[in-house]
C-alpha cells in the first residue's frame, strides 16, 4: 500500500503510457492535452473515486494509486485484468466483431470472472457510444453500436493495462467516492470526474444530472474536496460549466476545456460544449 512518507513522483515519473482499456461516457481521453497544464508538478499518492475508464491514470502511469468506482462490473473487469490479462485475452480471441455475436453475448450471464471480463470489454467496444446501461433486471441493453474497425481489443495494451494495474501499492476498489476521496493526505493528488451531463450546462442542468448523479452528491463532493484542498491536497475536479456548479467550489480556480458533444444519436444535434476545470490546494494557491 501506498506509504505517507513515499517520495513525491511526477507525471512524467515513468515512460509506460497505455490507452485507456474501456470506452466511457463522458472519458477525459480526448481531453488530456488540455488538462496537462492544470496538473501538479509532482504528488504523492494518485487518487480518482470515479474511474470510469481510467484515462488519466492510464496517461500519468503512477506507481502509486487509489482507484475506485461504483459501477461493480467495470471494477470487476480491471481486477481480473490485472490479475490474469491473459485469460481475458484469450476469451476475447474467440470473438468476432459484428452484430449476430455482439446480440448473442448480451444475452449470455457468463460464468468465471474472466469470461465475464471478456465479455464486458467485448460489449464496451461493440455498444453505441460506449455507453454502460442495464435496464430494471440490472441486465445490460445498450445497442450494437456499428465500430468502424473488426479490431477485438490490442493485446499489448491489455498486458500493459495489467501492468499498472498490479503495481503493489495501485489499490482499486468497489466504493462510493467518499471512502477513497477521504483517504487522500497531504501532498497526494485527487482527480474528481464525476457523472455530469454537459448540453444542459446551461439550461436544466439540475433536472437532467439529478438522474446520473444527484445535486446532494454534488454538495458532497464539493464540501470534501474543498476539505481536502484546505488540507494541503492538490485537487483537479471536471463538471458541467455551471453556474450552480462552479459555486459549489471557492477558493477553486475556474478554467474552461471544450469538447464535441457525442451523446445525441443525430450527428446534427451533436457541438460544441464546454466542461469546467476546477483547481484547487497549494498550486491553486
Amino acid at each position: 500500500m501506498p506509504q505517507a512518507d513515499a517520495m513525491p513522483q511526477t507525471p512524467e515519473a515513468t515512460d509506460i503510457v497505455f490507452s485507456p482499456i474501456v470506452r466511457w461516457a463522458g472519458s477525459k481521453s480526448k481531453l488530456i492535452p488540455q488538462i496537462e497544464p492544470y496538473l501538479p508538478a509532482s504528488f504523492r499518492t494518485y487518487i480518482e473515486p470515479f474511474f470510469g475508464s481510467g484515462a488519466l491514470f492510464f496517461h500519468l502511469a503512477p506507481k502509486r494509486a487509489y482507484l475506485s468506482d461504483l459501477c461493480t462490473e467495470l471494477v470487476e473487469t480491471y481486477t481480473a485484468v490485472r490479475d490474469n490479462h491473459q485469460l481475458v485475452a484469450d476469451h476475447l480471441s474467440s470473438l468476432k466483431l459484428n452484430k449476430r455475436t455482439y446480440y448473442a453475448l448480451r444475452a449470455q450471464t457468463p460464468r468465471g470472472r474472466y469470461k465475464a471480463a471478456a465479455r464486458f470489454l467485448y460489449l464496451n467496444r461493440a455498444c453505441w457510444n460506449g455507453l454502460y446501461r442495464v435496464n430494471t433486471m440490472g441486465r445490460f441493453n445498450v445497442p450494437y453500436g456499428r465500430p468502424r474497425s473488426k479490431i477485438v481489443f490490442y493485446p499489448e495494451n491489455l498486458r500493459g493495462c495489467s501492468e499498472l494495474l498490479s503495481r503493489p501499492a495501485v489499490d482499486l476498489k468497489v466504493g462510493d467516492f467518499e471512502t477513497t476521496l477521504r483517504r487522500a493526505r497531504s501532498g497526494d493528488f485527487v482527480f474528481l470526474d464525476p457523472p455530469y451531463v454537459t448540453k444542459h450546462n446551461l439550461n436544466g442542468f439540475a433536472e437532467w444530472n439529478e438522474r446520473i448523479f444527484s445535486w446532494r452528491d454534488q454538495q458532497r463532493l464539493a464540501d470534501l474536496a474543498t476539505q481536502k484542498a484546505r488540507d494541503g491536497v492538490e485537487v483537479l475536479v471536471t463538471n458541467a460549466d455551471h453556474d450552480d456548479v462552479i459555486s459549489l467550489y471557492p477558493g477553486f480556480k475556474r478554467y474552461r476545456l471544450s469538447r464535441h458533444s457525442t451523446l445525441a444519436g443525430d450527428m446534427s444535434k451533436r457541438g460544441v460544449v464546454t466542461e469546467a476545470i476546477l483547481r484547487g490546494g497549494p498550486s491553486a494557491a
